[in-house]
C-alpha cells in the first residue's frame, strides 16, 4: 500500500490568548512544527513513491496484457488441434465400423488389422482426453490472468485518482503561497532589498528583516523605519485572514551583557522580546486575531552565516516573520484515505 509522507509546510496555530507565548506552550507549537513539517516532507516522498509504484504497474499490466495474448494464442492453436483429433477419431472410428462389418463377412485374415485399428483408435482417444485436459488447464490459467489484469487495472485507477487529488492540492499550495508572496513584496514595496528580504521556503512565506531595519544592537526597541514596514505587513494579514503568522526573533553569538537592572539574561531573552515587540506593532491600530500570532525567540543558534566575522554575524542578527496559508482542504483530503 501507499506511504502516506508528502512534503508539507508546517503550520502553526497559537494557542496563547494573549500576545506573549510562555516556553512551555513555545516548546510545544515548535514540537507540533517539526511533526506537520515530517509529515510534509513524508506526503511529497509518498507523491514521488506513487509516481514509480504508478509506473511499476503500468510495466506490470503491460507484461499481463502480453501474457494474456500468449495465451490466447496457445488457445486457439489447441482448439485447431483438438477439431483435428475429433476428426481423426470421427475417421478412425467409422473405419473400424467399416471393418467390424468385413470382419464379420470375411471372417477370418482381419483380426491382425482389426487390433491394429483398435490400438489406434485407444492411442488417439488418449491423445484428445490429453488435449482436452490440457485446454481446460489453459482456460482455467487464462481467467486467472483475467482476473488479475482486472485487480491490477483496478488498482492502478484508483492509485491514480488518489496521486491527482494530491498533486491538484499541491498545485493549489504552491499557488496560494506565490499569490501570498507577491501580496506581501507588493505591501512591502520600497523596503525589499532594503534590510527587508521575501522570500518563500518549504510552502511558507519568509520576510526576513535584519537588524539594521528594526533594531540596534542589543536593544528590542524598533526604530520608525521598521515600524512603517510592520504596520504596512499588519494592514494586508488583517485582511488575509487564513494565514498563521510566527515572529522569529534571531540574534548573533556574542553573549548579552545586562546593565544593571534589566530584565534581559541573555540572547535567549532578547530575541523572544524582539518578536513580542514586533506583534505589538503589527497588531496596533489592527483587528489580527492573537491566536493566528506566535512570538519565539531562536537566539545565535540558527545562524544563515556560520561565520565569526562582522558581517556574518550582521546578517544573523535578523527577525524572521514567517506566514503559512490555510492547509485545512489538503488535510481533509489526505484524512478520506
Amino acid at each position: 500500500m501507499i506511504s502516506r509522507k508528502i512534503l508539507l509546510p508546517v503550520v502553526l496555530i497559537a494557542l496563547a490568548a494573549g500576545s506573549c507565548v510562555t516556553g512551555k506552550k513555545y516548546n510545544t507549537l515548535n514540537d507540533r512544527s517539526y511533526m506537520l513539517m515530517a509529515e510534509r516532507d513524508s506526503l511529497k516522498a509518498e507523491n514521488i513513491w506513487l509516481s514509480m509504484s504508478n509506473r511499476e504497474l503500468t510495466t506490470k499490466l503491460a507484461q499481463l496484457t502480453e501474457e494474456t495474448a500468449r495465451l490466447k494464442t496457445e488457445l486457439e492453436k489447441v482448439q485447431s488441434d483438438l477439431t483435428q483429433s475429433r476428426d481423426e477419431y470421427g475417421r478412425l472410428t467409422t473405419r473400424y465400423e467399416e471393418l467390424q462389418k468385413a470382419q464379420a463377412e470375411m471372417a477370418a485374415g482381419r483380426a491382425e488389422e482389426t487390433q491394429r485399428l483398435l490400438a489406434d483408435l485407444r492411442q488417439t482417444q488418449t491423445e484428445l482426453q490429453q488435449r482436452e485436459d490440457l485446454m481446460r488447464d489453459l482456460e482455467m490459467n487464462l481467467d486467472t490472468k483475467k482476473a488479475a489484469l482486472e485487480e491490477l487495472t483496478y488498482e492502478l485507477e484508483r492509485r491514480n485518482v488518489r496521486l491527482a487529488e494530491l498533486e491538484k492540492m499541491l498545485d493549489a499550495q504552491q499557488k496560494a503561497v506565490k499569490a501570498l508572496k507577491d501580496k506581501v513584496s507588493d505591501a512591502l514595496f520600497g523596503f525589499e532589498n532594503n534590510g527587508l528580504t521575501v522570500t518563500t521556503k518549504n510552502g511558507q512565506v519568509y520576510v526576513s528583516m535584519d537588524d539594521k531595519l528594526l533594531f540596534r544592537t542589543g536593544s528590542y526597541e524598533i526604530d520608525a523605519n521598521g515600524r512603517a514596514a510592520l504596520r504596512k505587513l499588519g494592514a494586508l494579514l488583517e485582511k488575509n485572514t487564513d494565514v498563521t503568522v510566527t515572529i522569529e526573533g534571531h540574534t548573533d553569538d556574542v553573549p548579552y551583557r545586562a546593565a544593571p537592572g534589566q530584565q534581559i539574561l541573555d540572547n535567549w531573552d532578547l530575541s523572544v522580546k524582539r518578536s513580542t515587540t514586533v506583534i505589538r506593532v503589527l497588531t496596533q491600530d489592527t483587528h489580527i486575531n492573537p491566536k493566528r500570532l506566535v512570538a519565539s525567540g531562536r537566539s545565535e543558534y540558527m545562524p544563515v552565516d556560520p561565520n565569526k566575522t562582522p558581517d556574518a554575524r550582521q546578517k544573523n542578527r535578523r527577525t524572521e516573520i514567517i506566514l503559512t496559508p490555510d492547509l485545512t482542504a489538503l488535510y481533509k483530503i489526505l484524512e478520506r484515505y
